[in-house]
């Protein structure tokens, strides 16, 4: 990958980390949280599937090999995928607010965020973050990165669910409609 669009989404990925380090200072207090094993096992999956993406551990046979080529066009697009992928997930960051958890959790006067993103679709953190992660497999080109974001996707699965169960259970009259008029990730469609 061109060192510069290397640069570029690393320089997005550590903004958004900034924004996440930031915003966890003004998080509401936990009130009920998702049971500790399968926050455990959706922790080391949504790692192994980051390792895949970031690092060089898996950069050996079939793996290391590339599944686009490495042309200017698509390295941009994959830049391009990053940042919009970023700053998505950041702008829902921002409009969850004090709601806001690492782990699938209701909190102490909890709202639901209708609102921005969440108008689109129910999971804008994960839709932004699919597309980054996506954007950032394109620009490294190889099988890994591929693989990483099917791990990613998998991790956020899991986790949707337990999200979805919580919300359903804390806000039984409004869940279920915002639910039908709202698509989990992508607007219209899914």
């Amino acid at each position: 990958m061109e060192a510069h669009i290397d640069l570029a989404i690393g320089y997005c990925w550590a903004a958004l980390g900034a924004l996440w380090l930031l915003g966890m200072a003004f998080t509401k207090r936990v009130v009920r949280s998702q049971p500790a094993g399968p926050r455990v096992f959706g922790v080391a999956v949504a790692f192994l599937g980051f390792a895949l993406l970031g690092k060089q551990w898996f950069r050996y046979g079939w793996l290391a090999e590339r599944f686009v080529p490495e042309t200017q066009a698509i390295l941009m697009a994959g830049l391009v995928l990053t940042i919009g992928g970023c700053l998505f997930a950041g702008w829902a960051r921002v409009a969850l607010g004090g709601n806001w958890s690492g782990r699938a959790t209701v909190k102490e006067n909890h709202e639901l965020i209708v609102r921005g993103p969440y108008a689109w679709v129910r999971h804008p953190i994960y839709t932004g973050l699919l597309v980054a992660v996506a954007g950032t497999a394109l620009a490294q080109g190889e099988w890994r990165s591929a693989a990483g974001v099917g791990v990613i996707f998998l991790a956020f699965a899991m986790k949707m669910s337990q999200e979805e169960r919580l919300m359903m259970q804390t806000f039984p009259q409004e869940y279920p409609g915002y639910r039908r008029r709202v698509k989990a990730l992508i607007p219209g469609v899914f």
